[in-house]
């Protein structure tokens, strides 16, 4: 995600340092041949309660804890971002989350689907805010106007548990807060579909601090202010999290193209490859579990477990929020 507040007097100085290397790609397919992307492919539900999932990869440097109430994402008083990335991609789908925002001046909590050539879909939680969450979208990197979030209300997010899904298909992507829809996006309305993400996306989970001494005057403003980082720790908790592809038929995605559109995916399986059949307004997926690998147990009934069936950030800093593979596992059941 990318700082929404610009002070008038920051945004000359901010603007440029937001616009350039804030994001990252290991290879972006609108300039180069990059290798394909592994699919997904099916429904999955982690239990962090369980520990570690091979799902995930952490960033170089992270290390997350797990225990009760799930992964932690503990930053300390040294600053160090926590995070970590979903190994393999979806081209289409839903995610529902089971989080705990972080509290605390100037916390970033993140939860970010993000492609390759750097579409994206976000939530983020500030850690002085109480009463809201943001959502908001990029398209190619899109970083032309810094008004495309919304502020939707809800109750103590820092203290309360929430589900919050994104549900993303080629009509529209829609943010939901425990079941309840607070955001649409329609394909047309993203700057008649350039600016809609619509190529294979990752799920990235994180806490980063937006206040830190070396972020620009725009970031700690967007952030909520300086962190005072000798108030440390401040943790995001995920309980649980259910991540369903909606195109099941491939193994791998492939960029046909330069052109950044969902038309130009070619689905690859074990012997064939295809473009995408999608189509825009097409709806896609279903709110039945018949592809979900299990359901969750919950110690908390109200609002921990996450199920198939009731249903960013571009501020990824160098040394921050950009993300590595290293390995990181958790615990998962697969149908």
């Amino acid at each position: 995600m990318r700082s929404q507040i610009l002070s008038l007097a920051a945004t000359a100085l901010t603007f440029s340092q937001l616009v350039v290397g804030q994001t990252t790609t290991d290879c972006n397919p609108l300039n180069s041949t990059c290798p394909s992307d592994t699919a997904l492919g099916k429904t999955v539900m982690v239990d962090f309660t369980l520990g570690e999932n091979s799902e995930f990869s952490a960033e170089s440097g992270t290390t997350i804890t797990y225990g009760t109430n799930g992964a932690e994402f503990i930053i300390s008083s040294d600053g160090v971002a926590k995070t970590i990335i979903t190994n393999d991609y979806i081209f289409f789908g839903k995610v529902s989350v089971a989080l705990r925002a972080a509290n605390g001046t100037g916390i970033v909590s993140s939860f970010v689907m993000e492609s390759d050539d750097l579409d994206e879909i976000d939530w983020e939680w500030l850690g002085g805010n109480t009463t809201k969450v943001e959502t908001n979208y990029f398209g190619k990197d899109n970083t032309t106007s810094y008004d495309r979030s919304t502020s939707p209300a809800v109750s103590d997010p820092q203290d309360t548990w929430h589900i919050y899904t994104i549900d993303w298909t080629p009509a529209a992507i829609t943010w939901s807060i425990d079941s309840i829809l607070v955001r649409t996006l329609h394909y047309a309305d993203a700057l008649d579909g350039a600016n809609f993400p619509q190529t294979p996306m990752r799920i990235k989970l994180g806490n980063w601090v937006g206040g830190a001494a070396d972020e620009s005057a725009g970031t700690v403003e967007w952030a909520g202010g300086s962190s005072d980082l000798t108030e440390a720790p401040f943790t995001m908790y995920v309980r649980n999290i259910t991540i369903e592809d909606y195109t099941t038929n491939g193994t791998s995605y492939t960029y046909g193209d330069k052109t950044g559109s969902y038309e130009s995916i070619i689905i690859n399986n074990n012997s064939t490859s295809t473009n995408t059949s999608y189509s825009v307004g097409q709806n896609v997926g279903s709110n039945s579990s018949s592809n979900a690998s299990s359901t969750l147990s919950s110690s908390n009934s109200s609002s921990s477990s996450v199920a198939v069936s009731s249903e960013g950030s571009r501020r990824l800093k160098s040394g921050g929020f950009v993300l590595g593979l290293v390995g990181l596992g958790c615990t998962y059941l697969v149908l």
